[in-house]
């Protein structure tokens, strides 16, 4: 093939780069549809497009899409996207996550790179044989083994953090620990890596003490020198209040010295980027860190790291491995995935932590990713690795991070994982025996929605009643943050939850105003109506308040989940002003459950401020004899009742009055949006609509009338 000009490598570029975004996106898409981080797709979609899938095809494909002369100038993209992704791992390696747990940590981790490390040293005794010579040059076991040894110890902390917020995990306590150890692994890794590079770089007697003692020097600096005066970015968008061009290029310059510093030392230029991540001012920076992330996570994710993975596929060859290739791959996964699983797991027991659990952190610390990838490209480059055996390990890092997912949840599967998140979040919002009321409030963005947020908060203080002790739970979902899938995206997304607790405080004060102990709660939630039926387990809540609207088909559907799955009652709040303003309770009763957990919730909106109770008469004449024994009951428990007769027009409610309602007519075949529709024809002030906790026959209302009776004397 003829030599291209620069305009025509310059043009080829950009059309290469165009197919293997295309490619990357699609197979990112389908991975993410079979369960799997996003990353995995991407990196086969590289291996895809080299000799391994389309070299297969007649006419020499890859080298004709990627010509030899204009590879060079995709492997500088890729290596620019590689230090911006090397950046935003050491900016999100966060040691606050260690804090508490440093000596668990340290152990599990320690003893989860000791053992396959060493493990890997005695499988590099078998590779070393067949892989010891590389492009002509004989590679020395010492690096060599100290390499293959590295490999096997890493963890890859991006696709492990991005795995156990998809999941939920970082809430639970088993959560938090691996986050924990993967982040002390990944520290006890680069630093591996590093030592192994120096050995390889280093000439002479003094070759590696001067690779070392600059490393340490460098490192020294950026910890003493460089890290205080980066307060100074903090200072600059607090006094700005946004990401302007000058801090960013601060940033840019310094992660992109710095990778030019490591580089010049011996220690490969992702290090310099790492360091530059690591050293970040930690304190009040969260907002400076998301945009920093946001800026760059695209760009890098979309654009450039797509780039990196063909520059991979191209150099996997899986067609070339050969028999005594696939015994040495069955061999290497077999060290990678009993040294990782067996370390963790092991230390795991050892310090007190539950068979399941402990098996599950020796599952989440095998997975590899790009993290692996990194380190393996390394190795081609230093020339410490062939290509037939860095294929193998290519090979061994998309299956270890592919089988995390599914052996998670073969291990610790969701029934125990919506246990432990139950467990994490009554010990976090520090619950204890009451009456309680879980009300789910929307966003409080716009003023229109502040209005129902206050409407839910009201609602739910009403509906605590006189109960002593009694808490409300406000829990609020939002969107999930745009989601990385290469980097974490976990500090962007907590920083996002800590922002939208702030910004519900309010409704927690309203509460407090209205003489109630509220405590507030916000997550991200693809699925409001599981993640609320999820938390009606773990706060042991006695009744669930949620919004509705029949012109709002997600709060609809929501709510007929919530009918249909939850063990507790529903109390499904519409209509117009909070229902601490309505003048008169009237509850429409019906014949079975609904219609007496509707007037027990009455009972409670009406304790505290005395209003009197009507129950509507609609009619029937079975229910005329109920009605009059209850207003009797009612009236011997201290409470205001009588009965109504219902008006052919809006049954006669009063239009400021609160129409507390059964939901019999749904269970006549009736769906919710119908009899929204209906009730909300029949009256259009505020509105709650009860399902009961379950086939009680009144108990709950007889046990609350008994708890109202007054004294006798």
């Amino acid at each position: 093939m003829p030599a291209h000009t620069p305009d025509q490598i310059a043009a080829l570029v950009f059309l290469d780069i165009a197919v293997i975004v295309v490619v990357a996106r699609l197979m990112g898409m389908l991975f993410r549809r079979l369960r799997q981080p996003a990353v995995v797709g991407e990196i086969i979609a590289g291996i895809a497009l080299g000799p391994s899938l389309l070299g297969t095809l007649p006419g020499d494909l890859p080298v004709h899409l990627f010509p030899l002369d204009v590879r060079p100038s995709l492997r500088i993209v890729a290596q620019l996207g590689l230090i911006i992704f090397m950046f935003i791992v050491g900016l999100e390696l966060d040691v606050a996550l260690i804090r508490g747990k440093e000596r668990i940590a340290a152990t599990i981790s320690l003893v989860s790179v000791v053992l396959p490390f060493a493990m890997g040293v005695g499988l590099a005794v078998m590779l070393h044989h067949n892989h010891g010579v590389v492009a002509g040059k004989k590679v020395e076991f010492l690096p060599f083994a100290l390499f293959i040894g590295a490999s096997m110890s890493v963890t890859a902390f991006p696709v492990l953090a991005r795995i156990l917020t998809e999941r939920g995990m970082y809430r639970t306590e088993i959560g938090a620990l691996t986050l924990a150890c993967a982040a002390v692994d990944d520290i006890l890794a680069w630093s591996m890596l590093a030592v192994v590079l120096a050995v390889v770089a280093a000439t002479g007697a003094l070759g590696l003490p001067l690779i070392l003692g600059e490393s340490i020097a460098f490192v020294a600096v950026m910890f003493v020198v460089v890290r205080p005066q980066l307060r100074r970015l903090v200072t600059a968008y607090d006094k700005a209040g946004r990401l302007t061009p000058n801090i960013l290029a601060v940033v840019l310059v310094g992660f992109l010295l710095c990778s030019y510093l490591t580089d010049r030392i011996g220690i490969h230029s992702i290090f310099g980027a790492f360091v530059f991540g690591v050293v970040m001012p930690r304190e009040n920076s969260r907002a400076l860190f998301h945009e920093i992330l946001e800026k760059l996570e695209q760009v890098s994710v979309l654009l450039l790291l797509p780039v990196f993975f063909i520059a991979t596929g191209l150099n996997v060859d899986v067609r070339g491995l050969g028999g005594s290739g696939v015994v040495e791959l069955l061999a290497v996964l077999a060290v990678a995935c009993t040294g990782k699983f067996v370390g963790a797991s092991t230390a795991a027991r050892a310090m007190g932590i539950r068979s399941r659990k402990a098996a599950a952190i020796g599952v989440l610390m095998n997975t590899r990713g790009l993290t692996e990838l990194v380190i393996l490209n390394i190795g081609l480059a230093v020339g410490v690795l062939d290509k037939e055996l860095f294929t193998i390990l290519v090979l061994m890092a998309i299956f270890t991070t592919v089988i995390t997912e599914p052996l998670l949840r073969l291990v610790y599967p969701d029934k125990m994982l919506a246990r432990d998140i139950a467990e994490a979040e009554r010990a976090a919002l520090g619950l204890v025996d009451a009456y309680r009321v879980l009300a789910m409030v929307p966003a409080t963005d716009a003023g229109e929605t502040d209005l129902l947020a206050a409407r839910v908060v009201d609602a739910g203080v009403a509906l605590l009643g006189n109960e002593r002790p009694s808490e409300l739970v406000l829990t609020r979902f939002d969107r999930p943050v745009k989601k990385v899938e290469v980097g974490s995206g976990l500090s962007g997304e907590l920083m996002a939850i800590a922002a939208s607790f702030g910004a519900s405080q309010d409704l927690v004060h309203r509460a407090a105003g209205l003489g109630a102990k509220a405590v507030m709660r916000s997550q991200f939630s693809e699925e409001p109506a599981r993640d609320l039926l999820a938390q009606s387990l773990a706060v042991e809540a006695d009744a669930v308040l949620v919004p509705v609207d029949a012109a709002d088909p997600a709060a609809v559907r929501t709510a007929e989940r919530l009918l249909a799955d939850v063990d507790c009652a529903v109390v499904l709040v519409a209509g117009g002003a909070p229902p601490r303003d309505a003048s008169v309770v009237v509850v429409l009763t019906g014949p079975g459950d609904d219609g007496m957990a509707a007037l027990a919730q009455a009972v409670r909106l009406s304790r505290p401020t005395g209003a009197p109770l009507e129950l509507l008469d609609v009619g029937d004449r079975r229910e005329g004899r109920r009605m009059s024994g209850l207003v009797e009951r009612l009236t011997a428990a201290g409470v205001s009742a009588s009965v109504r007769a219902a008006s052919t027009d809006a049954w006669g409610v009063p239009a400021g009055s609160l129409l507390v309602a059964g939901l019999e007519g749904r269970r006549r075949g009736r769906g919710l949006t119908e009899t929204l529709a209906a009730v909300t024809a029949a009256h259009s002030g505020p509105l709650l609509l009860v399902r009961s906790a379950g086939d009680d026959r009144g108990e709950s209302l007889y046990a609350l009338l008994d708890q109202t009776a007054p004294a006798q004397g």
